[in-house]
């Protein structure tokens, strides 16, 4: 802090006070100054809140002018998502069907079983699907961890 100021506080402050100098020397442009920048950009910014932040919309269309010389430009509605579409799959909700996806036979170990378990949630489980197919999704995470879990018993 200098002088209760921050640094920064006090750059902006020579800026300002080069910028007053500036104007009343108009006719002797400054050669440690970029032509094309001003300080004016970053003290607009620091002052208050930017032009450009205050309509975040409609930025794109700020860019063409040369279009809207020409005619009337419509701004496009939002974008709505598209309806989700229920999994073939999440539709087979019935016991029989889940047992026949699950293809579990005496032959199958533990360790086959566990693969199967998480091969089966990969695809099914309601965190992965959309909000309105959760229930089928709950409902076929719950035969199939019921019928590993039974078969996991026959093994013991």
């Amino acid at each position: 802090m200098l002088f209760g100021q921050s640094v920064f506080q006090s750059v902006l402050e020579r800026l300002k006070t080069q910028d007053e100098t500036v104007e009343d020397d108009a006719e002797a442009p400054a050669a440690h100054r970029v032509a094309s920048l001003s300080t004016g950009f970053a003290f607009d910014v620091m002052e208050g809140v930017s032009v450009a932040s205050q309509r975040i919309g409609e930025a794109y269309f700020d860019n063409l002018e040369h279009e809207a010389a020409a005619g009337r430009l419509e701004k496009p509605g939002p974008l709505l998502p598209p309806e989700p579409v229920m999994p073939d799959h999440l539709t087979r909700t019935a016991p029989q069907e889940v047992t026949a996806e699950l293809a579990i036979s005496a032959t199958d170990t533990p360790l086959t079983l566990g693969e199967k378990r998480r091969a089966f949630a990969r695809a099914n489980h309601p965190d992965g699907v959309a909000l309105p197919f959760r229930d089928n999704a709950t409902k076929r995470m719950m035969l199939a961890n019921l019928l590993i879990d039974e078969a996991l018993r026959r093994l013991r």
